[in-house]
């Protein structure tokens, strides 16, 4: 098995983007990509320098073909990227628009992806990497992948690896709410660091403000949350401080995919030896840069441009809110 710094495991999902702006009804002509929140967030670290394993299933057909020739071109370990010959590679349609962010269609019920499951060699491949990080997406699509999910927490915790855990709702995706909020914070909870949107804060805790959301996973063991604000950038909750990460400003084109670079930046930075705080700028860097291109993860920074562009913005740092325990 390769050594690593981080394994994901998710649904990679093709991508036709339409080359018009406009509604998806009068769209006629599109441009083939890749998608996938824990794809983006691959190719993201791996573009950062870091070494990237990705669990997951494709279909033997184009897309999927693609999906790994893509992975394998960013340099992330596809060993446990499997190939399904019975099920296709799920897709996503996605409108081309001008300051908002787009409307999407899936086509991915019954997918390849959905196949995901917690074989043995799916799980030794976990022990090999210093991080493991995990969204909400598998607890969505399936019973194997939820239950692949759940067994993937559950090893890395038994080795000692850290866990962070971005809950991505998709309420679509769910035949029911209870059940989406209830199984989403069930894996939540055990996990080390949960970086929710605000919005996925109020619909999973009930509570509309950040430190309501905060308590709510900080009083369940866990060790941090960082709370996305979008244009206004970013909280960390730890148990003894909170810090505040005001937002880059850049030129957004497309929002899709900065969540995905956020969460990438913030486990950079961990792997780095960086203190939670700094993973904050980091995070809210690569999450602005993020929306500065077309595309799920074609924004995504390589370290140097990462720098520069943190250099640029010098006077945008995590800076503390709060001494002392939350709640």
């Amino acid at each position: 098995m390769p050594t690593l710094d981080v394994v994901t495991l998710g649904e990679a999902l093709g991508s036709l983007l339409a080359t018009q702006v406009g509604p998806l009804d009068d769209a006629t002509h599109f441009e083939r990509r890749l998608a996938g929140s824990e794809v983006n967030t691959a190719i993201a670290l791996a573009r950062l320098g870091h070494r990237v394993g990705y669990l997951g299933t494709v279909g033997d057909d184009l897309f999927g073909k693609a999906a790994r020739a893509r992975f394998e071109a960013e340099n992330v370990d596809t060993t446990m990227l499997t190939t399904s010959r019975d099920a296709a590679t799920g897709l996503q349609i996605k409108e081309r628009v001008v300051g908002r962010d787009p409307t999407y269609v899936y086509y991915r019920q019954g997918s390849a992806g959905s196949k995901l499951a917690a074989a043995p060699d799916v799980l030794e491949y976990l022990t090999a990497a210093r991080h493991l990080h995990v969204t909400g997406i598998p607890l969505a699509i399936s019973p194997s992948a939820r239950h692949c999910a759940f067994k993937a927490v559950e090893t890395a915790r038994n080795n000692g690896l850290p866990v962070s855990f971005d809950p991505n709702l998709r309420p679509v995706l769910w035949p029911d709410h209870k059940e989406m909020v209830d199984v989403v914070n069930a894996l939540a909870i055990q996990c080390d660091w949960v970086l929710p949107g605000h919005r996925e804060g109020t619909v999973l805790t009930g509570s509309s403000e950040p430190e309501g959301i905060a308590q709510f996973y900080l009083s369940r063991g866990v060790r941090g949350v960082v709370i996305k604000l979008g244009s206004r950038g970013a909280l960390l909750y730890t148990a003894n401080a909170v810090w505040r990460c005001p937002p880059f400003a850049v030129e957004v084109v497309d929002t899709l995919g900065a969540g995905d670079g956020f969460a990438a930046g913030f486990i950079s930075a961990l792997i780095d030896g960086e203190p939670a705080e700094r993973a904050l700028e980091r995070a809210c860097a690569v999450g602005a840069i993020a929306t500065t291109s077309e595309g799920d993860c074609d924004g995504m920074p390589i370290r140097a441009e990462l720098a520069d562009f943190m250099a640029a913005h010098h006077g945008t740092i995590s800076e503390p809110v709060l001494e002392g325990a939350v709640g």
